[in-house]
């Protein structure tokens, strides 16, 4: 290991609103992934529940909260509930693309129709085409977007309907942030369908995980994680894989639908804000 990777500089943002948990404040810890050691150290980060937006790696270090919890899927071992396996039927005849971190103005309509129906209040609700091009292009590690477009009859790319920033890590690929149509007829759990096919990817190129970000009980829009087993968080003593019995009350206090997420606010992994990392 090279010294940088061993000793990174790392700093504190200042106290905001917690976009998670009303009333509660938040605060990030956050290392630059910069020169010829960004990969390894950022590889390194994200097995203590470090994430990545554009340049920087952060996780929570608010003063009396530990409500975020990272949280990842055991590819090989995941088996879709029969919920899961309709969503993949539903959706398989996706057009499914690994492209290069390249924005488009196709990805940046579509990113702006998703946060005007889910998030019209989160952070980055305000974001032009400029900033979209940072979120996505503005790399020092293996990324890359998944889109997923309808099927056409002439042979030309058809209508993209769902799209993810994706960063492949040593053991898994780490989901930055994913979106979608939330409005289009006949393809209900295209969120969850980008998910399992992430599960599929990773299981597929013999990957261990699938990163999912954080995990924050009590938070309606951080609830979906917990339908995708086998599931492992991360605590004081390290990874631990939630009990069947555990992920299964879980499960079951969110319904068989789960709802709408609310509006407003963010979801985990939201880019966005860059400004908070700014250095001194």
């Amino acid at each position: 290991m090279t010294a940088p990777v061993r000793f990174p500089r790392f700093f504190v943002t200042s106290p905001a609103p917690c976009p998670y948990l009303p009333g509660k404040t938040e605060r990030k810890v956050f290392t630059e992934l910069k020169g010829g050691h960004a990969e390894q150290l950022h590889d390194a980060l994200s097995r203590i529940g470090f994430r990545r937006s554009q340049t920087v790696a952060y996780r929570p270090s608010c003063v009396d909260c530990r409500a975020c919890v990272s949280v990842r899927v055991v590819a090989e071992e995941f088996q879709p509930s029969a919920s899961q396996r309709k969503t993949l039927r539903r959706n398989e005849d996706l057009v499914v693309t690994e492209c290069r971190p390249w924005a488009t103005s196709e990805q940046y309509q579509l990113l702006q129709k998703y946060l005007g129906s889910r998030h019209p209040g989160g952070g980055m609700a305000a974001m032009d085409e400029v900033d979209y091009a940072d979120m996505v292009e503005h790399t020092s590690v293996s990324s890359f977007i998944i889109e997923y477009r309808e099927p056409s009859a002439d042979g030309r790319p058809g209508r993209l309907i769902a799209a993810c920033l994706t960063d492949r890590q040593g053991d898994g690929l780490s989901m930055i942030y994913s979106f979608y149509d939330p409005d289009i007829e006949g393809r209900s759990g295209l969120g969850n369908f980008v998910i399992l096919d992430h599960i599929r990817r990773a299981a597929e190129a013999g990957l261990p995980y699938v990163y999912l970000g954080y995990w924050v009980e009590g938070s309606p829009r951080m609830q979906y994680k917990v339908r995708y087993r086998p599931l492992e968080q991360l605590g004081p003593d390290g990874w631990r894989r939630m009990s069947q019995d555990e992920q299964s009350g879980l499960i079951s206090s969110l319904g068989e639908k789960g709802g709408k997420p609310p509006e407003g606010g963010s979801k985990d992994g939201a880019p966005g804000e860059q400004k908070q990392y700014k250095l001194a």
